[in-house]
Parts: structure tokens; sequence; C-alpha cells
């Protein structure tokens, strides 16, 4: 799967917005996807360092309408903690030269919160 199909929308709700200076995430996934998979789909679009991934599925509520009665889909809930203080990281390289790491991560997503 590519990330577009795993990440499939941000969930906004006031419990959500309060865990969001922890530097949690939370968002609305593929059913199918693993926790390794999410975690590289948000690093992939976001450009951030994931450091946990917290998952659960949600069954979906019985809905009536009129004499009918229903079910709403289940869907999976990802919760995703991502590293607020990025580093550059540093490790021995040939001859016990001590090389530092180019990858620079954000420390938040922009996109989610809407600046």
């Amino acid at each position: 799967m590519i990330a577009e199909e795993i990440i499939l929308a941000p969930i906004v709700t006031e419990k959500s917005n309060n865990i969001l200076q922890e530097g949690k995430y939370t968002f609305k996934v593929n059913k199918n996807a693993t926790k390794v998979e999410i975690a590289n789909a948000v690093e992939k679009l976001f450009g951030v360092k994931v450091l946990n991934v917290n998952t659960m599925n949600v069954n979906g509520k019985k809905k009536r309408v009129g004499y009918h009665q229903g079910r709403t889909s289940d869907w999976k809930k990802a919760i995703v903690t991502i590293d607020t203080d990025p580093k550059n990281e540093t490790y021995l390289g040939k001859g016990g030269k001590e090389t530092k790491g180019s990858k620079k991560f954000k420390d938040s997503i922009e996109e989610f919160t809407g600046v």
C-alpha cells in the first residue's frame, strides 16, 4: 500500500486536541495497515520522526431510520507519537570517525493543526 492509502483522515476532537502538546496525533487509517506501515506513511507524508504508534479498532454503531435498523462500518484509529525535539544523530563511520546524520525532521505536523 502507498502512504496515501494508509492514512485516510485526521481525527479532530476535543481529546485529540488536548494531546497535541505531547506530540500525539490521531488519524483514521486503513483497517489492514500495521503499526510499521502507519509509522512509515506518517514519516513520508509529513516529514516527522515517529517514536510510537498505538492502534485500536473502533466498532460501528447501530443506526436506525424509521423501521429499518443497520450499522455503520467498523474502522481503525491510530495515535502517532512524534519526536518534538529532533536532533541530528551521530554514529561511527569507517575508520572510527564520528559522522553526523543528515536527516532533519519537523517538530510538528502543520497540516493537522491548520497553521
